[in-house]
């Protein structure tokens, strides 16, 4: 629970609303765990770690937009890491990203090296995360919606057309991962994801971040959950928002 001041010693616009802010300290952490943000005066928010000592912000409400306006000598205040990350153990891995869903991918890819193939999927090329990243470590395929680079429809269209792998880990829109979810299913592919829900606490107190009808909460039973335990839940169907009200996905 204790927040450590953190100083931005560098920044990186990915793309026109997604920036990776650079800390002057390194966290100690397993790729998929997630730390909590304070924006002062704002709010306090979770975050994927997307480097030790990074995080890669998509600008989508108050509290991002006050991050990306962040600079090199601001601060933040944070907590954690916290809750449970992607454990491998049967690579080569496939990895189905989606979006900003690459944030918390990118490290684990690194950690693996070569026992990793990638699907990088977003709307258009531009906003395409870390493609560098993944490119140097393994095979990478590219689909975007507009189909300005790679093939033009989502990630999940890919999935049928690539063998070679053990095992599938994915984090994006929530609804494309119930699709690599069905997929892995009758693939017989054991299969994690990273889910993105309303997180207030952090620490598994307040139940906001529950899960449907398993109770599982993200902030600490996740934010990484295997497929088996996702399979009969709400994942991919509804999720709630700040005051517990179901919101259709």
């Amino acid at each position: 629970m204790y927040v450590r001041n953190v100083e931005i010693i560098d920044t990186k616009t990915e793309s026109r609303d997604v920036k990776t802010l650079f800390f002057d300290h390194s966290f100690h952490f397993i790729p998929g765990q997630y730390v909590m943000v304070w924006i002062r005066g704002v709010d306090e928010i979770p975050m994927s770690l997307s480097y030790p000592n990074g995080i890669t912000v998509r600008k989508v409400g108050d509290a991002t937009a006050a991050m990306c306006e962040l600079g090199v000598g601001g601060t933040l205040g944070i907590r954690g890491p916290f809750g449970n990350g992607f454990r491998v153990t049967k690579p080569p891995v496939l990895f189905v990203a989606g979006g900003v869903g690459a944030a918390p991918l990118a490290p684990l890819a690194e950690a693996l090296k070569n026992n990793v193939i990638t699907i990088l999927g977003a709307k258009t090329e531009d906003e395409l995360l870390f493609t560098e990243r993944f490119k140097s470590i393994g095979s990478l395929w590219i689909t975007t919606d507009d189909g300005s680079a790679g093939h033009k429809g989502p990630t999940i269209d890919l999935l049928d057309k690539i063998q070679g792998y053990n095992e599938i880990v994915s984090c994006g829109p929530e609804k494309m991962m119930r699709k690599v979810l069905d997929h892995a299913t009758v693939a017989g592919v054991p299969s994690q994801f990273s889910l993105d829900r309303y997180i207030k606490c952090g620490v598994g107190l307040c139940g906001s971040c529950c899960i449907d009808p398993s109770g599982l909460r993200v902030c600490s039973d996740g934010p990484v959950f295997s497929g088996v335990q996702l399979q009969e839940s709400d994942f991919g169907v509804y999720m709630r928002d700040a005051t517990s009200r179901k919101v259709n996905l």
